[in-house]
């Protein structure tokens, strides 16, 4: 330490003219040269120093490595999905589905001078016509960076469809459930999932509308809720809209096919009702003239209903259902007494164009038919049918309009009637030819009455309209002594008990009474 305080005052007063203070003094030979050199390493020292400085740049360079070949990966994906990006969109345009640009991301610029074409595209595959609530949910598009739920993204989707069912009670009080069949398929495909999402976005509107009508429904009482609406079309049948999910199977419903089919045809008609709704609002748009008529379009403007022609059909169905049943009871009670009787129904009598060129109308839908009712090649009604339930007779003296089923009923057994007691006067005639009898038909008392030398035979005919025929014969004959005594003679008809035709019974029963010479 002396020496080095020493050595630094001398530093410090170096300049030739200045002189050491007395008291420092530098002892001789304390200033001396040395030669100092690095010791050689260690050599196993060495090597692993340079076996870490090798490894080190190795490394470094493999993470270069791994770091360009991540970023090739990447880029390689993003051509391979843009690629993909554009092959869908083209299948998805060759299949005709509308694209429209999609809006600019937020943070855009949206100021005067700015870019504001759009750099991508939306699938729409919303009806024209439709609601702007639906067209909105009715928008897809083709996401860059699939996560593997498919190739088109819905942002709308609600995965819900429209069911129709029918809960009808038959005759045994038993009740039954009919559902419409609904196929929901694998959607694989780009066109095959846009379909799907448009059956459910159409079907959704339907129900909307099914709501709108029911709540003000004239011809039947109905509920509406959320997700239901259930109207009581007829009286032992009621008609169920629901949501339900895509994933509701239908396999529990439990009623005979025909009761399927009919929801599948409601299913289907509602269909063509919502375009032909769609149809009138596209053409009032178009035929629009002036802002005034625009802003009040008045009830011209309201589109055709959907619900009311599909209730319409089913009253209609079950009115013919109800006069064919009468009608039935007539004819089994008619074959039972052996009279041949046959009966040709045609509930609709339109062609096929025909009906769907009245779904092409704006007008009400009303269909119609027809009920031939023959009996023994000799006596005719027809009866026409119009929806909802209008019901004509035409008969050979008069044109009738039938506002009930009792009247349906009494005419039924009234002219069956009258035709049975007229085809026993021409037996009678036929039979009593060589006597000159006469017959004739007394349709105030319901009889036929066949007259011959003072002799009087009456056929009177009953109880038609429950499924049996009871005819009664009555011999009226006077003695020849002076007394001239009336005696009758009286013999019954049941068609549930005879075992022969009811017309061989009064052929018997004519042939027995006439005098034989």
């Amino acid at each position: 330490m002396s020496q080095a305080r020493d050595l630094l005052t001398l530093l410090l007063y170096n300049a030739p003219t200045q002189e050491l203070p007395p008291n420092v003094t530098i002892p001789p030979g304390s200033l001396t040269a040395s030669n100092v050199s690095k010791p050689p390493p260690i050599q196993s020292v060495q090597t692993f120093n340079t076996q870490l400085v090798i490894g080190g740049k190795d490394l470094a360079l493999r993470k270069a490595a791994s770091l360009f070949k991540a970023a090739a990966d990447r880029m390689e994906k993003g051509r391979a999905s843009s690629e993909a990006y554009w092959v869908d969109a083209l299948k998805i345009r060759k299949d005709n589905w509308g694209l429209i640009p999609a809006p600019l991301p937020p943070g855009s610029a949206t100021g005067k001078g700015a870019d504001r074409s759009s750099k991508d595209f939306l699938i729409s595959f919303g009806l024209e016509e439709s609601p702007p609530v639906f067209r909105r949910r009715a928008i897809a598009c083709i996401p860059y960076i699939r996560s593997g739920g498919g190739i088109l993204e819905f942002p709308g989707r609600q995965h819900n469809r429209l069911q129709v069912s029918i809960l009808s009670t038959d005759e045994h009080g038993q009740k039954h459930t009919a559902r419409n069949y609904w196929n929901h398929g694998e959607e694989r495909s780009g066109d095959a999932s846009l379909r799907a999402a448009q059956a459910e976005v159409v079907q959704q509107e339907i129900f909307a509308m099914l709501i709108r009508e029911a709540s003000n429904f004239p011809t039947a009482s109905a509920r509406v809720s959320e997700r239901l609406v259930a109207v009581e079309a007829t009286e032992n049948m009621d008609l169920r809209f629901e949501l339900v999910d895509n994933d509701l199977s239908n396999d529990d419903a439990s009623s005979s096919s025909v009761h399927q089919a009919t929801c599948d045809s409601i299913f289907a008609a509602l269909h063509l009702l919502l375009l032909r709704a769609h149809s009138f609002l596209k053409s009032k748009r178009l035929g629009r003239v002036g802002i005034a008529h625009t802003l009040a379009p008045g009830p011209d403007s309201i589109p055709p209903p959907i619900l009311q022609p599909v209730i319409d059909m089913l009253q209609y169905q079950a009115f013919c259902d109800r006069v064919y049943q009468e009608i039935d009871k007539v004819v089994q009670a008619l074959h039972r007494a052996g009279v041949p009787t046959k009966v040709h129904l045609r509930e609709i009598g339109e062609s096929g164009a025909q009906l769907v060129s009245l779904l092409q109308n704006d007008d009400q839908i009303k269909v119609g038919g027809e009920c031939l009712l023959r009996i023994e090649q000799r006596h005719t009604m027809r009866f026409t049918f119009n929806s909802p339930s209008t019901l004509i007779a035409h008969l050979p003296q008069a044109t009738l309009p039938i506002a009930t089923i009792f009247q349906l009923s009494q005419l039924l057994v009234d002219e069956v009637t009258g035709c049975l007691l007229q085809r026993i006067c021409d037996i009678g005639t036929e039979l009593s030819e060589h006597v000159q009898g006469s017959w004739f038909v007394d349709h105030l008392a319901g009889r036929s009455v066949g007259r011959w030398e003072g002799q009087v035979l009456n056929f009177e005919i009953s109880s038609l309209g429950v499924g049996a025929v009871h005819c009664t014969a009555a011999f009226l004959s006077r003695s020849t002594g002076p007394s001239k005594n009336i005696s009758e003679v009286t013999e019954s008809y049941n068609s549930e008990k005879a075992q022969r035709p009811l017309l061989d019974w009064a052929r018997d029963i004519i042939h027995a009474a006439l005098p034989h010479t």
